[in-house]
């Protein structure tokens, strides 16, 4: 696989990722934090307690109810951003892209990095995990240049590298993710959620556990939606391989497609729908389509939005 393609992310420096719901950062910016100060922004009264300075009592409320009640404020910060990347080996679907088109890996890749240039422009902290069926790299979140080229590097290496048959197991690692961030972060996770069928509902629970935590959560599911949801194959027998386990199988794709394609929109929209319930952001992610389509109208979106 080819370097990320600065050319592609550049643009996104000039754009925008704020959290719609409070995060806790580190330092002052443009982020509301959870944690009430006396700068920037005025948040609710609350009763004056003896010994305390006078400096932020409402003297005008003071004046009608004849009661201090102190000003509270809410700081403005920036946000600390966990950026969740699935390496397992059917995220390297499909092998060859069609007319430039990125495989769902590769996508992954490309979207991270141009999320990590918008956050370092706007002073906010990030850190990159990937995962397959183990956490395999967890890095600080910080808003420094040199870790950004750390980020880059790492990035870069996982595009370059090819390894063995590895699986998925999103399920154990989203729950033990949300107990290494001890911070309140925005979560951006990219899969293709090809964890085991049968457990699906641990699978979306382990997504609630990080919205429990108060986290915000933005789902990218990666997929190529000609092949994956579509079944778009010619009428002749196909060689089908299982990336993750090697299993392979020989079957003329007419014969299922019916079933596999009901299927798929079935599994794909009961994802949607939970996603929905649990306030986690779903980003429905078509490699088929250029790079461009699926990360510019989200982040056009989201500003709109919040």
């Amino acid at each position: 696989m080819s370097p990320i393609d600065q050319s592609r992310i550049q643009p996104y420096s000039q754009m925008e990722l704020l959290a719609k719901q409070v995060v806790e950062g580190f330092i002052t910016g443009l982020h509301r934090s959870p944690f009430h100060g006396f700068s920037v922004e005025f948040a609710e009264h609350r009763l004056y307690n003896s010994g305390e300075s006078t400096r932020h009592v409402d003297w005008k409320l003071y004046a009608k109810t004849d009661r201090l009640y102190m000003k509270r404020y809410e700081e403005e910060t920036n946000l600390r951003c966990r950026l969740l990347i699935d390496v397992s080996s059917s995220m390297n679907f499909p092998k060859k892209g069609k007319n430039g088109s990125m495989n769902k890996f590769e996508f992954s890749i490309h979207a991270a990095a141009a999320i990590v240039e918008l956050l370092r422009k706007q002073r906010d902290a990030f850190g990159l995990s990937f995962f397959s069926d183990a956490i395999e790299v967890h890095t600080e979140a910080k808003s420094s240049s040199s870790h950004q080229r750390l980020l880059y590097n790492l990035l870069e290496e996982k595009l370059s590298t090819t390894e063995a048959l590895k699986s998925t197991a999103a399920i154990d690692v989203l729950h033990q993710v949300s107990e290494m961030i001890q911070r309140r972060s925005l979560v951006i996770v990219f899969s293709d959620m090809m964890d085991e069928t049968e457990r699906e509902e641990e699978l979306l629970s382990a997504l609630q556990h990080l919205r429990h935590n108060h986290h915000e959560v933005i789902l990218f599911h990666v997929l190529d939606a000609q092949k994956e949801l579509s079944f778009d194959f010619e009428n002749r027998p196909y060689r089908f391989i299982d990336l993750e386990s090697g299993e392979q199988l020989k079957l003329n794709p007419a014969e299922v497609k019916e079933k596999y394609v009901e299927h798929a929109k079935e599994r794909e929209q009961a994802i949607k729908l939970k996603c929905g319930q649990l306030g986690v952001d779903y980003v429905k992610a078509d490699v088929g389509k250029d790079f461009d389509q699926i990360l510019m109208p989200f982040f056009m979106r989201r500003k709109k939005l919040y």
